[in-house]
């Protein structure tokens, strides 16, 4: 038995394996509320063998969005489809989990295949917010700085997302805290340039994702898993970096969380980060060996064995596929055939093709 296709446990949940669908925005939300993209698209994956599906950044707010065709889970009318995408993952024997975001100053953009350019709010866009009016990149808008009172809606706004999130049968929880969104650019001092309470220091940086963090705990049953997305590193200097990370992790374990999935970049358009295969795993590595704290892996992993490899050599506790599962939705059984794993879990109308 591979060590990918072996069991992992957080909490009360029992992942079937370490193969987990990484959170990755589809931008085919109506207001957003899911259609019928998303649910092909993730109960496809829970057929395909994944042992966590991982709902793209869904957004606490309207104006949370990256786009206008992001996912949202902050009415009654998202909630009842996201229901039904939760029950066919679980059906289908994967885990269900969502990820809960805010776009902050990269927020207000058309979709990707429509440029991905900043949408003025004369074209329908709306005003986006951050820590500092700093905007992300030179043809992007100003955003408007939170004042402390808008910081107490925004927490709000994340434990309503929470409590809809359970409602609607997801058994995993993630933050979004990586990528420049608005929770990371409270860590990063290349985004925050605050000199309240909540900018400066690093543990004035820490303090609103901090808050966060634990009022989510508190709001997401004891029994449930609840991670975190981070960017381990700004790759530019002056930026957060992976000592702030591994000061953060500990932290956020101390108030429950249960994993962190260690990404990286996004704060600024111009970073250079060293891309090739496994370039962040080294990241998920120290968090798991200075901290204590589960971690996981992402990152042009695209190999059963180098998933394999990256788990034995203990550098973290799952593997999240991105492209490659949007390549192959099937990844996890192909794997589990190449290293002679889980082969069983094909799905029965699917039995008459399993090699072997």
């Amino acid at each position: 038995m591979s060590l990918l296709f072996e069991p992992l446990g957080l909490r009360s949940v029992r992942f079937r394996n370490r193969a987990w669908m990484s959170p990755m925005c589809q931008y085919s939300a109506v207001g957003g509320v899911v259609q019928d993209w998303h649910s092909v698209h993730y109960i496809s994956r829970a057929v395909g063998g994944a042992g966590m599906v991982m709902v793209e950044a869904t957004a606490v707010t309207a104006e949370g969005r990256i786009s206008p065709g992001d996912l949202g889970l902050w009415n009654a009318d998202q909630l009842a489809p996201l229901r039904q995408i939760a029950a066919g993952i679980r059906h289908h024997g994967a885990v269900a989990g969502i990820q809960l975001a805010h776009a902050g100053r990269k927020a207000s953009t058309r979709v990707p295949w429509d440029g991905g350019t900043p949408l003025a709010l004369a074209d329908g866009g709306w005003r986006a917010v951050a820590p500092s009016a700093l905007p992300f990149a030179p043809d992007h808008a100003v955003p408007t700085a939170l004042e402390p009172v808008h910081l107490d809606v925004l927490l709000d706004q994340f434990v309503h997302s929470t409590k809809l999130a359970l409602q609607a049968g997801f058994e995993v929880l993630e933050l979004h805290m990586a990528h420049g969104y608005l929770l990371h650019s409270f860590l990063s001092p290349l985004s925050n340039r605050r000199t309240d309470e909540y900018g400066g220091s690093l543990d004035n940086r820490l303090r609103f994702p901090l808050r966060v963090a634990q009022a989510v705990r508190a709001a997401w049953p004891a029994e449930l898993p609840l991670l975190v997305r981070v960017s381990c590193t700004d790759w530019t200097e002056g930026g957060w970096d992976l000592p702030s990370t591994l000061e953060f992790a500990r932290r956020l374990k101390a108030l429950g969380v249960d994993l962190l999935d260690c990404s990286s970049g996004g704060t600024v358009p111009d970073a250079k980060p060293p891309v090739g295969p496994g370039y962040q795993t080294r990241f998920a590595a120290a968090v798991r060996e200075q901290t204590g704290l589960a971690s996981g892996a992402v990152g042009l992993i695209t190999s059963p064995e180098q998933a394999e490899h990256i788990l034995r050599t203990g550098q973290a506790d799952a593997v999240f596929l991105g492209r490659a599962l949007l390549r192959d939705p099937y990844w996890p059984l192909h794997a589990a055939t190449a290293l002679r794993g889980a082969v069983d879990d094909w799905p029965a109308p699917y039995l008459r093709a399993r090699p072997g």
